[in-house]
């Protein structure tokens, strides 16, 4: 009996997520749920503690299914502690943005101009109306990322790179004055933003200006777990609880899927993992490949300054947040940190299907039966050789099997019952799956 019920627990947490569990507003309660509870590999949960303190971290949140599964802070820095998102900071612009479309209050395709009036770049007059407030959710405004100082929004430095639309660059100071847009748009942006967002999820927190150049540069702080509220936010498509803050659905999937066809990795400033190329801040460079290898490909994130992050992974039903100082790898969005971190991450979730890979799935191997008593069947979709390893839950090596091909039945008679990692790699492609032996 008992072990019908670990497989049968077994069997929900691979094929369903939990309800969504949403923490109630103004309020430090937050449930919690146990890691163990979920399968996941802890034994190497203190060592990715370790490596979060070495890289200057100050605050670690992961949610499953809306749920506290880890929370960590180091040093003086607490649960309380004030910190800021940075250009994390841009997909909650994006969100406010939708809204403010939703209400009425200007559209996406609207020339920036409406709302900034005529002559807030140095471009000809042509030239400015054709860029648009999607454009500036883009990226793609056409204005030169390299002229001056990457934050200032005075006419001399906004001049012409190329036409809206034809050139994607990570250009901060297009994006800041999407607050300016909001706040003419709305009549207040501070207000707006407080009524119609922050009042609503819990999310409390302080847009603060910059000096001089930098005073539309509106920067987000809050503590770690409002960081963490809004990708919960983002997890369940802009409904928090019963509250459906913004209904429009093609808005939210343009934020979280690519938004143009020159930087594939890019939504409405929102970093998209698992696509076929990418770019990178300061270069016109398209690299091959996606933005996290070591990520689930469905991961897309709010990326800042000095390594600030939220993640929100769809399909493992999680939100994850870092808040800290530089972890080494100093660059404005996007850092080796990102698959570094998810190094670590992927063997405490025991890497389900579909994780570190970009071609690996369910249906390139197929391992069955699920749960298993006497063996176990791999069937590969080529003819290339593959390795076939199979641990317990603490990553103990039980059976390892090399150069294999075709399909191939694993004897699993001798082991004991319980949940079982096998992983298959051929020279391409690797996969982990979570097998029941009953």
């Amino acid at each position: 009996m008992k072990l019908r019920l670990l497989v049968f627990l077994f069997l929900l947490s691979q094929y369903t997520h939990g309800q969504l569990y949403f923490p109630p507003i103004a309020s430090p309660v937050w449930d919690t749920i146990s890691p163990a509870s979920q399968g996941w590999c802890l034994d190497s949960l203190q060592a990715t503690y370790d490596y979060l303190q070495q890289k200057n971290t100050k605050a670690f949140i992961v949610l499953k299914d809306g749920k506290i599964a880890f929370e960590k802070y180091f040093g003086t820095f607490t649960k309380d502690s004030v910190w800021y998102w940075a250009s994390a900071g841009k997909t909650l612009t994006a969100f406010l943005v939708g809204q403010a479309q939703e209400q009425g209050y200007l559209k996406i395709t609207d020339t920036t101009s409406k709302y900034l009036g005529t002559g807030w770049t140095s471009l000809t007059t042509t030239q400015e109306q054709a860029i648009t407030i999607r454009h500036q959710l883009t990226m793609t405004t056409g204005l030169d990322d390299n002229f001056g100082n990457d934050n200032c929004t005075q006419p001399a430095c906004l001049v012409y790179k190329a036409n809206a639309g034809s050139r994607w660059a990570y250009h901060n100071a297009p994006y800041t004055l999407l607050h300016e847009v909001v706040d003419n748009a709305t009549g207040n942006f501070t207000t707006f933003f407080n009524t119609q967002f922050r009042n609503r999820t819990g999310i409390f927190g302080l847009w603060l200006p910059g000096t001089g150049v930098d005073s539309f540069n509106r920067t987000y702080y809050s503590i770690a777990r409002n960081m963490a509220r809004y990708g919960l936010l983002l997890l369940n498509k802009g409904v928090w609880n019963t509250d459906t803050l913004l209904k429009d659905t093609a808005y939210l999937r343009q934020m979280t899927t690519t938004s143009q066809s020159i930087n594939m990795s890019y939504g409405y400033l929102t970093w998209l993992n698992g696509k076929t190329s990418h770019m990178l801040p300061g270069s016109q460079l398209v690299f091959p490949g996606n933005t996290t290898p070591n990520a689930p490909a469905d991961m897309y994130a709010g990326l800042g300054k000095n390594d600030q992050k939220l993640y929100v992974i769809p399909s493992y039903n999680m939100v994850i947040v870092r808040m800290g100082n530089d972890a080494g790898f100093p660059a404005a969005a996007i850092t080796a940190f990102d698959n570094e971190l998810w190094g670590k991450l992927k063997n405490i979730f025991c890497a389900p299907v579909g994780i570190a890979t970009t071609t690996a799935t369910d249906t390139y191997w197929q391992v069955y039966p699920n749960p298993a008593h006497n063996y176990i069947t791999i069937n590969p979709a080529t003819n290339k050789p593959y390795n076939i390893s199979l641990c317990d839950m603490t990553g103990r090596l039980i059976i390892h099997k090399t150069k294999l091909h075709n399909t191939y039945t694993l004897p699993i008679n001798d082991i004991s019952t319980g949940i079982y990692q096998v992983q298959i790699q051929d020279e391409d492609n690797k996969a982990i799956f979570r097998i029941v032996k009953d």
